[in-house]
């Protein structure tokens, strides 16, 4: 077998991997809202359960990560989506429940009521993110498998299948979402999507060839991996990476910061969005899922054919600095009523985050040595993940005072992303110091 048809052989399944995960992931996006709403909740509450899934997520994502540099990228990405798929199936049973008061509340966060099925969201939400390390992992294969000169390209791949997933799971959310039964088929769907993902993990992904030759681990974990006991066995102590490794490196440090930066933004956006499509605007579930798929739509012809013409052009702190400043102008315009000047938000945000995202992971991933790829992910994951819990929460707070002026902060949040990349990122070359 040459060695593109070997790539080729491990690439494809964790794009297919990463498109089944999202597309699972990304079907809850146009109706959660409703569904907080329906339970009880407001904004704020809407912004605490968007928030659970990267609060746990954080504790999840940089242990998934070490342990895909120990145990195995495989075992750890199929560890992840059975977490994914049991939460799905608490999700499930939420729908099903009475809508049960616990405690009703009248504070300075807004009027809301606690109830037994918002609980059960929440729940359910928390266990995915806990196990929800499988993006940063997936990263990490795909940075084991390619090749120097590759990585925007195949990062940019990576990329196209995630919008490929968040193109179908918003469109299938309305189409389903608008029969009789409502978010049932949805949640169904994302189950048995979260099913496949798992399957395809389990039969067609083979291991990365920075796990074939690590040595079995010798303590408990082994078992949940699917390993048999061996005894006398030890763990190299220096394959311990902590934090600490990765940030006395200036370069990684600095990308964590910007990772940060990049989630918070994007979080603003997130959880202010759906709140003002269900209540200023007034949109349906189907509305809001036909924006969505528009706009992944626009990602997915950006990251495809637009960045494979605009890499070996540009570099990519240009495409970073560039991606931002587009995306600012996105949510700045999100503030208007007008659903034409909403499209066009929709496409800068297309442009801006299909050509900054995947230059700063392919950055990202050539900054991490060997050694330290699957340990930074985590942690990039998990400084996302910290980002995103101070983001919806935030964004939940600003959205219930100010509302749609809660884009402005995030537009603010990207301007300092292309101002601290104009300083940070080489002109060329990627320093590992």
């Amino acid at each position: 077998m040459t060695t593109s048809a070997f790539d080729r052989t491990r690439v494809f399944p964790v794009l297919l991997v990463n498109f089944i995960g999202t597309l699972g992931f990304s079907i809850v996006i146009p109706f959660l809202v409703f569904l907080v709403t329906r339970f009880g909740g407001n904004a704020v509450i809407y912004g605490i359960v968007g928030a659970s899934y990267p609060a746990f997520q954080l504790v999840g994502a940089p242990l998934l990560g070490a342990w895909s540099d120990r145990y195995g990228r495989r075992r750890v990405l199929l560890l992840s989506q059975v977490g994914t798929l049991i939460s799905w199936a608490i999700f499930s049973v939420a729908l099903f429940l009475p809508v049960t008061p616990l405690i009703d509340v009248d504070s300075g966060w807004g009027s809301f009521t606690i109830t037994v099925p918002l609980l059960i969201l929440f729940a359910a939400r928390a266990l995915d993110g806990l196990t929800g390390g499988n993006i940063s992992v997936a990263n990490a294969y795909l940075a084991d498998v390619t090749p120097e000169t590759d990585r925007s390209r195949n990062f940019g791949r990576m990329g196209v299948s995630t919008n490929l997933g968040f193109v179908l799971g918003p469109a299938l959310a309305g189409l389903l979402g608008a029969t009789v039964y409502g978010e049932v088929l949805p949640v169904f769907a994302a189950l048995g999507i979260s099913l496949i993902a798992a399957l395809v993990i389990l039969f067609v992904l083979p291991e990365s060839p920075a796990s074939e030759s690590d040595p079995p681990p010798r303590d408990g974990t082994r078992r949940a991996l699917g390993q048999e006991p061996v005894d006398c066995t030890e763990v190299d102590e220096s394959r311990r990476i902590g934090l600490g490794t990765c940030v006395r490196r200036r370069a990684i440090r600095r990308m964590l910061v910007l990772y940060f930066l990049v989630f918070l933004g994007f979080s603003f956006f997130y959880v202010a969005f759906p709140v003002r499509a269900a209540t200023d605007l007034g949109w349906t579930v189907g509305q809001t899922g036909v924006f969505f798929s528009v706009l992944s739509v626009l990602m997915v012809l950006v990251q495809g054919p637009l960045l494979t013409r605009l890499s070996p052009v540009f570099q990519e702190r240009s495409l970073v600095v560039s991606g931002s400043i587009f995306l600012t102008l996105s949510f700045s315009l999100l503030t208007s009523d007008s659903v034409p000047i909403l499209y066009l938000a929709a496409a800068l945000f297309a442009l801006g985050n299909g050509t900054m995202w995947p230059s700063i992971q392919a950055i990202l991933s050539r900054t991490a040595p060997p050694e330290l790829q699957g340990a930074t992910q985590g942690f990039a994951g998990a400084a996302g993940s910290l980002a995103s819990i101070v983001g919806m929460l935030t964004g939940g707070l600003l959205f219930q005072h100010v509302g749609a002026s809660t884009f402005l902060v995030a537009g603010g949040t990207l301007l300092l992303v292309a101002t601290l990349a104009t300083l940070w990122l080489p002109s060329a070359g990627v320093s590992r110091n």
